[in-house]
């Protein structure tokens, strides 16, 4: 089996925060190693960010979409979540909200896969384009400029009593990212 064909990706529950909780934390750490403060990445909660998406994922009423990508036999690896785009990038009705992928399933297609899912989510639900924000210095963007992502607009961020620049990343016609 390919790591494509080992993998499903499907709408969770919220029995699986835990598993998000886990990519989520786990993500940011390998990914913000060397460029946050160590003390912001090991203050990180596998507990805080578990009751987060449990709440998330037991509200009826939330505006966010995920998907959960799971290896065969290994549990959940990714996720992505989307939504309605939150004020901030004008021209942009949509937004992912956060996309995380453990290196250990990284540079096999799959976030591309997490990535046009989310963006499907939002076509379907009517919205027409996306946006999303990432800091600059996050190794990964250029992840989203081969996606077709162009810097849209920039803003200071504070993590950890720093300041950062966090990219905003637009896709202005939702259709062009998968092709469809």
């Amino acid at each position: 089996m390919t790591p494509q064909e080992q993998v499903i990706i499907r709408i969770p529950s919220p029995e699986d925060a835990g598993g998000i909780a886990r990519v989520h934390v786990d993500a940011w750490r390998e990914t913000y190693y060397g460029i946050l403060p160590a003390e912001v990445l090991e203050g990180l909660s596998y507990e805080r960010r578990e009751q987060h998406w449990h709440q998330v994922l037991s509200d009826p009423a939330s505006d966010t979409v995920l998907y959960v990508l799971d290896r065969v036999g290994e549990g959940t690896k990714g996720f992505v979540s989307v939504g309605p785009e939150r004020g901030q990038v004008q021209g942009y009705d949509g937004e992912l909200y956060a996309i995380y992928l453990l290196k250990e399933v990284q540079g096999q297609g799959l976030g591309r896969r997490l990535f046009e899912r989310g963006a499907e989510a939002l076509s379907q639900r009517g919205f027409q384009s996306m946006a999303l924000w990432v800091l600059k210095d996050n190794p990964s963007r250029g992840f989203y400029e081969h996606l077709g992502g162009i810097v849209v607009g920039e803003q200071p961020i504070e993590i950890g009593e720093r300041q950062y620049i966090e990219l905003a990343y637009g896709w202005p016609k939702l259709e062009k990212i998968s092709g469809g």
